[in-house]
């Protein structure tokens, strides 16, 4: 996916403390972690829940959610796959932003296709990229429907849905796979920490 460069005259200024340095203040490695899956299928809950772990582990990690990004940056994007993309890439520019900051960014998006997922994988570097699949079968997520989006979707009101009137293209190399109807969410928490100890982001 190639982004024409609208803006002229502008360049690329390079910080005089670098992200390595901010790593070592820190005690950590700035990276994107990639929560992906259905609506419902937990991405928000157990990205949160590794947040809380972390700080209170004494690492600095932030969540970027997908319904409170679109509150403010993305207030103006819809559900239409030129949206969605948008949506994602812009979200993409942000998380890359905050890994070179030092932090562990959880983002937690649908991102349903595959194009935009491998897009922010390049553009936030694949040393810095953690894809995880929250997979979840359709019906579990509409059983919990903490929304009631499923009901929605199924009644025609909602459009463009995932999972029922969208597709959703599953991961195909994912770092991690958390199987939401195997492990509950503090077994989940535990899968992705042990990875981060695994790689030395922690």
């Amino acid at each position: 996916m190639k982004i024409k460069q609208k803006s002229e005259n502008i360049k690329w200024h390079e910080h005089k403390v670098s992200s390595k340095d901010r790593e070592k203040l820190l005690g950590q490695k700035g990276v994107v972690l990639w929560f992906t899956g259905l609506s419902g299928s937990g991405k928000s809950t157990i990205a949160n829940e590794l947040a809380y772990k972390l700080h209170k582990m004494g690492k600095l990690a932030y969540v970027l959610d997908g319904d409170n990004i679109r509150y403010g940056l993305n207030k103006n994007l819809g559900f239409s796959p030129e949206d969605r993309d948008e949506n994602i890439r812009r979200i993409c520019e942000v998380s890359k932003l905050f890994a070179d900051a030092g932090i562990i960014t959880c983002t937690a998006f649908i991102s349903p296709y595959k194009k935009m997922r491998n897009f922010c994988r390049e553009i936030v570097g694949p040393r810095k990229f953690f894809e995880i699949y929250c997979k979840a079968a359709l019906q579990t997520c509409e059983k919990r429907d903490p929304k009631g989006l499923y009901k929605k979707a199924r009644g025609g009101k909602v459009k463009e849905f995932t999972g029922i009137s969208a597709p959703y293209e599953e991961p195909e190399n994912p770092e991690i796979i958390i199987d939401i109807d195997k492990y509950d969410i503090k077994e989940s928490v535990e899968i992705i920490l042990n990875k981060l100890r695994k790689e030395k982001i922690i």
